[in-house]
Formats: structure tokens, C-alpha cells, sequence
């Protein structure tokens, strides 16, 4: 069984900030919304006016249809997309996927994460609440249409630990129910008749690793040092593990195990020890032989495909600037050269039915949706297109993305993605006409990455007038474990240096208006915004912070439970929120005590369940900045979590950043108008400092409270 999700499971808490999305004493001056109609600012063989103003509702509403997955006898298809404005999974015919109808029906925030049983007549899905990560797992009979909450257990952060062909009616699940909800025990629960069997009791252990049969064969924990253990079953040890592997700290990020092929004698492993980039490698449980099956000088291993009973790997992918495929079983490579000519774009293979025959396919763009195809591998290679995300893209004046590698004061290659105006890059060659306004658009995580692909923020803002310029700074993910083990402890230190390196580069290069830049981002990115603002004040214009920490400390003496086992890494790579001396260096790097220092407007997003970030992190700098009379607008919604899931409240946010931009920056922007309708938001401070919002406010009307819709 290949296990990607143990993999993520080691290192699922170090991507718990990412978001799948400060200010001037002085009054910024007012500015009116403005229409394509009245500009003309020439720049080259095309205007600003020449390029029509795109509704924010094409970029931040939901798709049209997503997600395609074949069951795995090939006979069916899901997909995902709205009913009645709420996203749900439908189900139909492969062969006749118009034909498919609604298997679930929920009015509020929608369900997106879902896969096939292998019964191939049930789904599985995971839903939280408002968005507090107390997540449920349910199963749908598509013979019934019923609806089973597998895991109905109130405060619970439940999560699939393993499915396989050999037990179509049971997955594993991950339950954190006992003590203090910091460990889950793994249970095997039947998804016809929701009968629960506890198959590891979990003795604090940070995750667990099942083969084919659900026998449990590896455990992980986190030692106090941050490095990370292995552990193998040992009846006679104490608590009933025993030491197979240790991994040291400087290793932990980028070395893990990746699954077993069809005999459980062979594991696989992502590892970087002894090398810098993680290397796809194999080891003989039995005679202890480690093979090398992959490896790339410049990127982690970032993917592996892999046959679906076999468990062969037949390719692996990494990604650099752009996503590459490495074939390593001949078997497959007609096939991917086929799929080559089928369209443009980078190939993910998203699914695969038992007998191979059949496949789904998805090719992503920069400027355009994705296109989903069924690819039929026999008897003659064939590509059915399916559909595209949202075809609405297609008729838009959508723009390219550019990689750029940047160099750091020290010398680190940052992987860059620039997008640009169309009208200020007619030729397409990642150049502007002349420098321009530029959003720093700062990624989660910190340990996530940056891609090249369709991106609405970079598309919204592109189109509004603005260069965007996106950072893989130091600590970001897939660059080997030299480029992330530079990030320890320099939060606000050289992470925050990169980002300023990154800008004096576009500045250098004439692509960026030196003052004319705006830091943004969601999670350690809404960090890096108030880090912007306090420790560099006079770089940015201003800055919208998304769901960002202001205190270090505050962040860490407040984690949710389940990240209790990753703490000991928090430690290492942030900082000691303990000990007196690790108290002090963390104040240092707190946006919360530099308050005083911000001179530029900024714009505060938060959601109020997030359990990751927490509520409390927005107030009190909106408190801080408040009581010391320094402007900031801080826009709280009620029903979201990490980040913001409903299209209502999508709207409602990104007409205010855009005003808010404008505002600062000099760009375009859509008027407020109805943005607001079906937001569940307040504005507890600063409405009187972006443009528009006053004055919408004053026909918004909030919707009325009620509870999630109960899964039956």
C-alpha cells in the first residue's frame, strides 16, 4: 500500500498555516472606483482600457465542475459541483456524466474532500463545521442515497488513516476522542453498517502506518530534539514499540516513509539523508537492501505513480520551477507520450481503475481552467474530455505565469513566480513596459511552496493593474533540506530578508514602482504582511494580513491538541515559548510589540472558528493599533475557519481588498456594489478606511444564524 497520507501525516502540522487564500498615520487619499471605461493609461500596444474589468465572482465563486474521480470498476463517475450555490458531490454514469445527479445536499459551506470505496457503489467524505477542523467522516450508499456519519462524536478532528482493495466495505480512521484529543487511535469501521472496531490504541504517538492487510507496521513520533523515530510493534517492549529507524532534525522535514509495494516486504521512503534533495528510495524489510529508485540534484521527489494493485512505481515527479515527470517503468510511457498531445498544460494523473484501464486526467494552466479528461488506455488510446473547472475562464483576458529564480543577499535560489498586466506584457515575455504597483503575494505554511498555475489572486490583481510577485523563500518545501533547515528560527529574521531581496529585485529590474508595493498573504504569509509592516516599514505601501499570527508567543501557548506531537519542532524551527530566554527572542519577532512602528494602512481578514490561528491573534492587533490611532480595517466573518470557504464571504473580502489596494496602491477596482449579500461577516474596526465599505454596510443585511445541516 502506498501511503502518501503518512507521509502527509508527518508532516501535516507543518503545513498548519497555509491558507488551497499596517499602516499610515497620515489618511490615505480617497479614491474613486474606476470603470475600464474611463481609463486610458497607455503602456504599450495595448491600453488599461483595451482590457476589460473582470468580475472578482469569475476568480472567487465556485467551479463549474471539479474533482472528476472514476470508481474503481470504472463504471461510474463523481464529480463535484454547485446545487443551489452550494457544493456538493454528484454521481453519474462515466460514460454519461451529464446525466449525473446530487448524492449530497448541503446548504452551507459544501463538501469538496471525497473519494471512491473501493465497493465502487459508496463515497466517502470528511466535513467540519463552520470551519474548526472538527471533522467528521460519512460514507454515502448510492443505492439508498443514505448518509452515515461514521465518526459521531462531538469535538473530534477525524482523518482516513488508510483504504484498501482488500477490505471494500472498511477504511481506517483516525479518531483523537480520548484524553486530551492529542492522539488518534486508529479504528477499522465497516462504511455499509458504521460498526467500529478499535485496531490501535494509540499510546502517544504522533502517526501510524498500515499495510493492505490493516495490519499496523510503522508508528512515528517526534523526539524533544525535533528529530523523528520510526517504530516497529514489539510485544515485548514498553508500550509495544520498538526502535527501527531514527531520523535527526535536520533530516525530519524532507525523510519519510512513502508505502509499501505489494508484498510488504518492500518499503519506500522519501530520504534526504546523506544528500540535500529528498530521493525516492526503496528498502528490503527482510534483508535490509536500500535501493535508490529516484532522484532529482535540484527538487524533493514530489510524487510518485504507482500501479493500482501491483503497486510498481512507474513514474515520479518533482517540481522546480515547472512540474516534471521521471518514467521508470516503459510500461507507461505510451501512454503519458499520448496524453502529451491531448492538450496543453502540466499532466496529473488524478485516478486509476483496478484494472488499469481507465484513468482520469487533468491538465493545469496559468491563463485558463483545467481541463478534465477520462483517458481509456485500451484497446486503442483514447481521451474523452470531460469538462473544464469553469468555462468562463476560457472567454477571459486571463494572463501567463512566469517562473524567475532570485537570489538572495546570501545566496539562496528563490523560485519566483511572476504574473503580470496584460496590457503592460502584450508580448507575453514576463517584462513589463514600465514598473508598476506590485503585490508581494506571500505563501502559507511556512512550509508549503508556491506554484506555477492558474492562480485567481495573481489573475484578480494582475488585471487590476498590479505586477504580483510570489516568494518561495527560505523554509519553503521542495527545494531539498539545506534550502528549509536555513529558515530555523529566522522568522522575521532572513525569511523576512528574502522577501525584501525579492522586492528590491523586481524594483532593480523596473518591473515594481518602488513606492508602490503591497505585502500580502494568508497564514504565515498574513505573519509575514505585519512582519512587513513593523520590522521594514518603509517598504511596503501597505499590507493585507489573511488569518496571520501577531505573537509567536500567543500562537504557541494556544495550539489545537493535535498538534501537540509536532510541538517539539515548533520549538526548533520558531522558537522556545517556554524558557525565559525563548520567550524574549519570541517577543522579538512578534508584529504584536512593534505596533508602534507601522506607518502603512493595513487590512486585517479572520476567520472566527480558526483553530489554528486563532481569533484572538486578529484582535489584539487590531486592539493595539486601534488604541494607538493607527488606521486599520479589520474584517471578522462568523462562519469560517483557516481561511475562507464560502463564495459569499469570498466576495465580501476580496471587494474590500480591492478597494483597499486601490486605495494605496493606485490600481482599478469593481466597485463594491452587492458584494456583500450572504457574507456572514462583521467589520469591528476601520469601515470608514477602505473605499465603498460604509456605504455598503448600510444595506447589508447579516444572514440569520443556524446550525449546520445534520448528515442523515
Amino acid at each position: 500500500m502506498l501511503h502518501p497520507r503518512f507521509s502527509a501525516a508527518l508532516l501535516a502540522v507543518l503545513s498548519a498555516f497555509i491558507f488551497h487564500v499596517a499602516q499610515a498615520a497620515e489618511d490615505p487619499p480617497k479614491l474613486k472606483a474606476i470603470s475600464p471605461n474611463t481609463v486610458a493609461l497607455k503602456v504599450g500596444k495595448l491600453t488599461m482600457k483595451d482590457v476589460p474589468l473582470i468580475p472578482r465572482k469569475a476568480f472567487f465563486g465556485n467551479p463549474e465542475k471539479a474533482r472528476p474521480r472514476l470508481s474503481h470498476d470504472g463504471k461510474l463517475l463523481a464529480y463535484v459541483a454547485p446545487l443551489d450555490g452550494v457544493l456538493n458531490v454528484f454521481v453519474g454514469p462515466a460514460d454519461k456524466p451529464d446525466t449525473a445527479k446530487p448524492v449530497t445536499h448541503d446548504k452551507h459551506r459544501g463538501v469538496t474532500n471525497y473519494s471512491w470505496a473501493y465497493t465502487s457503489q459508496h463515497i466517502v467524505y470528511t466535513q467540519d463545521k463552520n470551519g474548526d477542523e472538527d471533522n467528521h467522516v460519512y460514507s454515502i450508499n448510492l443505492s439508498s442515497g443514505e448518509i452515515r456519519d461514521l465518526t459521531p462524536i462531538e469535538k473530534i478532528a477525524a482523518q482516513i488513516e488508510g483504504v484498501s482493495e482488500k477490505f471494500p466495505e472498511e477504511i481506517l480512521v483516525g479518531i483523537n476522542d480520548r484524553d486530551g484529543r492529542e492522539y488518534h487511535d486508529i479504528y477499522k469501521i465497516n462504511i455499509v453498517s458504521g460498526e467500529k472496531k478499535l485496531l490501535q490504541l494509540n499510546p502517544g504517538l504522533a502517526g501510524f502506518m498500515a499495510d493492505d492487510d490493516y495490519n499496523v507496521r510503522f508508528a512515528m513520533n517526534f523526539q524533544p530534539d525535533a528529530s523523528t523515530v520510526l517504530l516497529t510493534p514489539d510485544k515485548t517492549a514498553k508500550e509495544g514499540w520498538k526502535l527501527f529507524q531514527k531520523i535527526e532534525a535536520v533530516d525530519s522535514m524532507t525523510t519519510s516513509p512513502a508505502g509499501f509495494d505489494k508484498t510488504g516486504n518492500i518499503l519506500y521512503m522519501m530520504d534526504s539523508r546523506g544528500r540535500n534533495t529528498a530521493a525516492l528510495k526503496s528498502l528490503n524489510l527482510k534483508t535490509g537492501e536500500e535501493k535508490l529508485v529516484a532522484e532529482n540534484a535540484k527538487a524533493d521527489i514530489g510524487g510518485v505513480l504507482a500501479h493500482p494493485t501491483e503497486k510498481t512505481i512507474q513514474a515520479v515527479s518533482y517540481t522546480y520551477t515547472r512540474t516534471e515527470w521521471q518514467i521508470l517503468d516503459e510500461a507507461i510511457r505510451p501512454d503519458l507520450d499520448f496524453l502529451k498531445t491531448v492538450a496543453d498544460g502540466e499532466i496529473q494523473i488524478t485516478g486509476r481503475t483496478l484494472d488499469d484501464k481507465r484513468w482520469t486526467v487533468a491538465f493545469l494552466m496559468d491563463n485558463g481552467p483545467i481541463r478534465f479528461y477520462i483517458y481509456d488506455r485500451e484497446p486503442k488510446k483514447k481521451a474523452t474530455f470531460l469538462f473544464t473547472s469553469n468555462r468562463e475562464l476560457e472567454k477571459l483576458p486571463l494572463v501567463k505565469m512566469h517562473p524567475v529564480v532570485i537570489k538572495s543577499r546570501d545566496g539562496l535560489d528563490m523560485v519566483c513566480y511572476l504574473t503580470l498586466p496584460k496590457w503592460a506584457d502584450s508580448d507575453e515575455d514576463g517584462v513589463p513596459n514600465e514598473a508598476l504597483p506590485l503585490v508581494l503575494n506571500v505563501h502559507g505554511g511556512p512550509w508549503s511552496r508556491d506554484d506555477w498555475g492558474y492562480d485567481p489572486e495573481h489573475q484578480l490583481l494582475a488585471n487590476r493593474g498590479y505586477a504580483v510577485l510570489a516568494v518561495n523563500y527560505r523554509g519553503s518545501t521542495g527545494f531539498g533540506k539545506n534550502f528549509i533547515n536555513a529558515a530555523n528560527k529566522e522568522w522575521a529574521g532572513k525569511m523576512h530578508d528574502d522577501l525584501v531581496d525579492a522586492v528590491n529585485w523586481a524594483v532593480e529590474k523596473k518591473i515594481a514602482k518602488k513606492d508602490k508595493v503591497a505585502i500580502y498573504g494568508g497564514s504565515y504569509g498574513g505573519y509575514a504582511t505585519l512582519v512587513g509592516l513593523t520590522v521594514t516599514p518603509d517598504v511596503f505601501a501597505c499590507g493585507v494580513d489573511i488569518v496571520g499570527p501577531s505573537s509567536l508567543v500567543t500562537l504557541l501557548n494556544n495550539p489545537p491538541p493535535y498538534w501537540m506531537p509536532f510541538m517539539p519542532v515548533m520549538k526548533l524551527r520558531v522558537g522556545d515559548w517556554k524558557s525565559e530566554e525563548g520567550i524574549k527572542f519570541l517577543e522579538s519577532r512578534s508584529p504584536l510589540n512593534m505596533v508602534d512602528k507601522i506607518k502603512k494602512p493595513l487590512l486585517i481578514g479572520q476567520g472566527a472558528n480558526d483553530p489554528r490561528v486563532k481569533k484572538a491573534e486578529a484582535d489584539q492587533i487590531a486592539k493595539a493599533m486601534t488604541e494607538k490611532k493607527i488606521p486599520v480595517t479589520y474584517v471578522l466573518f462568523h462562519d469560517e475557519g483557516h481561511g475562507f470557504a464560502r463564495p459569499e464571504n469570498r466576495f465580501a473580502f476580496y471587494a474590500v481588498t480591492e478597494a483597499f489596494l486601490a486605495q494605496n496602491l493606485g490600481g482599478r477596482y469593481q466597485p463594491i456594489g452587492d458584494a456583500f449579500t450572504g457574507a456572514d461577516f462583521a467589520i469591528p474596526d476601520g469601515e470608514e478606511g477602505v473605499p465603498g465599505v460604509k456605504e455598503a454596510l448600510k444595506t447589508y443585511t447579516p444572514p440569520k444564524k443556524k446550525e449546520p445541516a445534520k448528515q442523515d
